[in-house]
């Protein structure tokens, strides 16, 4: 018990040290400030060739999703998520170790060229991902949390961030078991992570932009702002178009859906006039008890 309690110690330090460090110390793997260029990028094409030209450039629900830009990425890690994934790293540790295993990796891929494990731990990360967002759809206590998610109602850049901290939770908890399984040790990742946040910028950004055949690999503008619309398909009563960052899963699976531009349709749920504006009461909503 007292390993575990170090470990907690050393990750609330470790990681305000680091926020620290990021902070006073910028350099060219500086989380913080790639952030903050990248999302200053997208909001200029967002105000020089918006694709909803009537939507105001500081549109509603912006300022609440720059402080979720702010708590998911930062202060939740702070207030102990970082701690307890440590936590939760050294307790697999210790569980697969009582069968005397060091590791679960099955595939080593430390031999292969750094650009070849990128590809493969991007392809793998993202088809889980791909997984996990379509149960977020169709699990009603999971729903509960996406929710808050699903709450904009004008799309822009930032609304990529506006998701529940459970979300992060639960998309990092199943995609640990594969990844572990696969033997990376790259420090490049933070390339992968970077290019994953900019199609994410874009997928919610207030452009008119499809990529043309790369549409059919990447998840695009035109194709996300479908995923979020209000009224869904007969065909598709839980959603569609569940890409992160590739669309190629939803034309492999059939969960693709763009029937046409989606530039003016409602976006939302059933009755989300009555869901919680405020952060405060969104991070509450999921946890109460509903009517």
């Amino acid at each position: 018990m007292n390993k575990y309690v170090e470990i907690i110690k050393e990750s609330f330090l470790g990681y305000y040290n680091y926020l620290i460090q990021e902070i006073s110390n910028p350099s060219w793997t500086n989380y913080l400030y790639w952030l903050l260029g990248v999302s200053l990028v997208v909001f200029l094409l967002e105000i020089i060739v918006p694709w909803r030209k009537k939507q105001p450039v500081i549109r509603n629900g912006f300022w609440l999703d720059a402080f979720y830009i702010l708590f998911n990425f930062f202060l939740f890690s702070l207030i102990g998520y970082n701690a307890l994934s440590n936590v939760g790293v050294e307790l697999f540790a210790d569980i697969i170790g009582i069968w005397g295993w060091e590791n679960i990796v099955a595939i080593n891929v430390d031999t292969l060229p750094v650009w070849t494990q990128l590809l493969i731990m991007f392809f793998i990360a993202d088809f889980v991902q791909w997984n996990v967002h379509r149960m977020l759809h169709r699990i009603p206590w999971l729903w509960k949390f996406h929710k808050v998610h699903h709450s904009v109602k004008q799309m822009g850049f930032a609304a990529q961030f506006r998701f529940h901290f459970m979300e992060t939770i639960v998309y990092k908890t199943i995609q640990y078991l594969p990844l572990a399984m696969i033997g990376f040790g790259i420090e490049q990742f933070f390339v992968v992570h970077m290019f994953t946040v900019f199609i994410g910028h874009l997928n919610h950004a207030n452009l008119d932009w499809s990529y043309g055949k790369l549409g059919y690999v990447f998840n695009n503008p035109r194709m996300h702002i479908w995923h979020h619309s209000k009224a869904l398909p007969k065909e598709h009563p839980y959603g569609m178009n569940y890409g992160l960052r590739l669309s190629l899963w939803d034309y492999l699976f059939g969960t693709a859906y763009v029937p046409k531009s989606g530039r003016d349709i409602e976006i939302g749920f059933h009755n989300d006039n009555d869901f919680p504006k405020t952060f405060s009461s969104q991070i509450i909503y999921p946890f109460k008890k509903q009517q």
